[in-house]
Parts: structure tokens; sequence; C-alpha cells
């Protein structure tokens, strides 16, 4: 298991490469990805920057927290990239990288991704709700962007609820 980065380190910053290597060393920093989440507090996805490898791989387990997902189990993405999006909807967000932190963030209500498994072949899934709030934060991650930088200010809340 490695340690999971946390502001302020620059390393959450930077746009994380595509795998273009399927071989035991991602295998390896999967598994490291997943024991991590699970050791968080309340982890229910994470992204191969969160662990200081800039790779484009994120993994994301709703069973592991309290909303109910489409996707039962866990979905690993390699190189994943969101084909459809839609609707928008308001809700909290914690991060592993952004200890004790927790914010309200606008994100899209569905959204579909293409992405890669571990043998390098090509899916798709579709995700609503909770579950994909976590597909587009830790996909956030890949990019370089936090949920931080997507907090609305009291004054945008204000206005999206009345």
């Amino acid at each position: 298991m490695k340690k999971v980065l946390t502001l302020p380190d620059a390393r959450l910053r930077q746009t994380s490469k595509p795998v273009e290597v399927f071989d035991s060393a991602l295998k390896a920093l999967v598994e490291d990805m997943q024991l991590s989440m699970e050791q968080g507090p309340g982890g229910v996805g994470i992204a191969a920057p969160q662990l200081g490898e800039m790779l484009r791989v994120v993994t994301v387990d709703c069973s592991l927290g309290l909303h109910p997902c489409k996707n039962k189990g866990r979905l690993l993405m390699v190189n994943p990239e969101i084909t459809y999006q839609s609707g928008k909807a308001l809700g909290r967000e914690g991060c592993l990288s952004v200890p004790e932190w927790v914010a309200t963030v606008s994100r899209s209500r569905k959204v579909s991704v293409r992405y890669q498994d571990l043998l390098g072949a090509y899916h798709e899934v579709s995700a609503t709700g909770f579950e994909a709030r976590v597909i587009q934060h830790e996909l956030d991650h890949l990019d370089g962007v936090l949920f931080i930088d997507r907090v609305l200010s009291v004054h945008e809340l204000v206005r999206r609820m009345s």
C-alpha cells in the first residue's frame, strides 16, 4: 500500500499520461490503489496520481459507500474518457487527498465512460447519481483538478437552489 498524496503536493496538479503498457506493473499499481482506497476514511474511489503515479488509471467502488449504485462492485478504468454526460446535480464531496474538507460541487447527473481494462480491451459503462459523481471526481484527478476547484460560492449555491 502506498501513501495517498495530500495537498499541497504539486503532483496532484499534474496531468497524467495515458497507459501504453498493460503489464504486471500496471496490475501491481491497481492493487496498491485498491488497498489505499480501502484504508482511507470512507473512500469510494482513487486515481493513480493520488499515489504519485502519473498514469490515467482510476478505480471506483461504490459498494463501499452508503449510496446505492447501478454498477455493483469495483470499476477499474484505464485511460477513461467521458463520452456522454447529461443533467446537473449538486452534491457533497470529500477527497482522500484533501482530508477533512467537504464541499458542495455541481456535477453531471449521468455519464458514460469509455475505458480499457487491465488487458487493454475497451469497455463502456454508464452511471447515474452518486456513482456518476464519484467517476467524475476521480477522472478530474487525471487532469490535476481537485474537487475544491469546483466548489460553488455561497452566492452561486443559493442561486442554484432557489
